[in-house]
């Protein structure tokens, strides 16, 4: 049956492709209300495609957003493991417009990459699960019960799915999640994520005078909120790169000794990451090595600015408000509303009585760890080396994924953290592509995954 499964899938290549093109070109952006149309397109797309593999129970279920796509197969009956399979069909928007060689939603090939919006994140990888599926269906049946938990809220921090997941736990009880929403280090490097950091998203406004003032004839006497705002931003890192806001590190934890040499070995250092940056040199807290931070230490980065005039040529006036999006990535065992707690109180500390602020807290999303000794790592890991032919690197991902932690409450249930992005994708960025030579093989991988589960 395997054998028969990977030579459909390595036949029909062109035929995913084409579909994965059919998918890209849905603008399915789901931070816009303009997009609410395609949102619902891609939804039924998705749909179509279950139906395509003979799923039963399809359904696209209403939640308070977005919709989220269901479906089921249980023809492996009772005594046989269920694997729920996760994804997302929303995508991040395209701007700055004007940086992409190519319309975001029209697939683009360039050598081994297809461009466009959502190519790697996620609808390549999602594609690739459907067509896993589609290929072990055309060889026989499944060896596995399968549910399907694609929802259309994920770039905007899954807001409605814990709710959902907690409504739905009966449809959804499963034994693993295959969420294929992380990456690979590399081409050559198969990788199993084994971490997640939390997410809290703020937004930070700070308001000066009741209007935009002349800043000749006010500039010096009122407190400029910009420059306000900006002292603020500064103060929340000391020299070291170290996070300033009260109580910020009381809960994180220490590495091991055999965290930090796993750690050590992941090839992921310096040159790695200013080659794929383009930055002049890296930063941030000097004890610890690239990795180590991205993977298992909590950060503040300031996400967008936004005060006074910004258009072509000069406008002197001084500013009536200042806005921040800041985003804090969190590790086990932070709380995102602690964390809130403490933005707060270093505001309270810090803030002039010249201005005033007002923080919103907008996303919030736990971190999660994953159990390397577990059944579902095992056989992604054994799934990887048989299409690799190595082991896999085992890595902590510095993203977050909302649906891991509500999984984990609910349901009871642990995720299997894979998936063939590379970091040189362009994520969330112009120009987003995914590498077709890994995406084939990834396919081939899902394969190898559901036969050994």
């Amino acid at each position: 049956m395997l054998d028969k499964a990977l030579e459909y899938a390595h036949q029909n290549q062109g035929q995913f492709l084409s579909q994965l093109k059919e998918f890209l070109a849905i603008p399915t952006i789901s931070t816009l209300d303009e997009n609410k149309p395609d949102m619902q397109r891609g939804a039924e797309w998705v749909a179509a495609q279950l139906r395509s593999l003979q799923m039963d129970n399809v359904q696209i279920m209403p939640t308070g957003g977005h919709p989220v796509v269901f479906a089921e197969w249980l023809g492996a009956g009772k005594s046989a493991p269920t694997v729920m399979i996760y994804g997302h069909y929303d995508v991040q928007p395209v701007d700055p417009i004007e940086l992409w060689t190519n319309d975001p939603f029209t697939a683009t090939m360039n050598g081994e990459y297809l461009y466009a919006r959502g190519a790697s994140d996620m609808k390549g990888q999602m594609v690739a699960s459907l067509k896993a599926i589609e290929a072990i269906r055309k060889a026989g049946d499944l060896p596995v019960n399968i549910k399907w938990l694609l929802e259309g809220e994920e770039e905007i921090g899954s807001e409605h799915l814990e709710e959902f997941v907690k409504n739905h736990k009966e449809a959804l009880a499963c034994d693993v999640c295959l969420n294929p929403d992380a990456g690979m280090i590399a081409p050559d490097k198969p990788t199993v994520t084994t971490g997640l950091r939390g997410l809290a998203y703020f937004e930070l406004r700070v308001y000066g005078p009741s209007k935009d003032l002349h800043s000749g004839l006010f500039g010096g006497t009122i407190h400029n909120p910009a420059q306000a705002l900006i002292e603020l931003i500064a103060g929340m890192h000391d020299k070291n790169g170290k996070i300033t806001l009260p109580g910020f590190y009381d809960k994180v934890r220490k590495l091991s000794k055999k965290e930090r040499a796993d750690f050590a070995r992941l090839p992921i250092g310096n040159k790695e990451l200013i080659a794929m940056t383009g930055v002049p040199a890296l930063w941030g807290e000097p004890q610890f090595i690239p990795a180590e931070r991205v993977g298992a230490r909590p950060t503040l980065e300031v996400n967008g600015l936004l005060s006074g005039f910004t258009g072509q040529g000069s406008k002197t006036v001084l500013p009536a408000w200042a806005m921040a999006k800041i985003s804090c990535r969190l590790v086990p065992d932070q709380d995102p509303q602690e964390v809130v707690k403490q933005m707060k109180k270093y505001l309270k500390e810090h803030a002039p009585k010249t201005i005033k602020w007002e923080l919103v807290n907008l996303h919030n999303a736990d971190s999660a760890l994953v159990d390397t000794d577990s059944i579902g790592v095992k056989a992604i890991s054994k799934a990887l080396e048989s299409v690799w032919g190595r082991k896999p690197y085992f890595k902590r991902e510095g993203g977050s994924i909302g649906v891991v932690a509500p999984l984990q409450r609910h349901l009871g249930a642990e995720s299997v953290l894979s998936g063939f992005g590379l970091p040189d994708d362009n994520v969330h960025s112009p120009n987003e592509r995914l590498h077709l030579p890994t995406w084939y093989k990834g396919i081939d991988a899902f394969i190898h995954f559901f036969y050994n589960f």
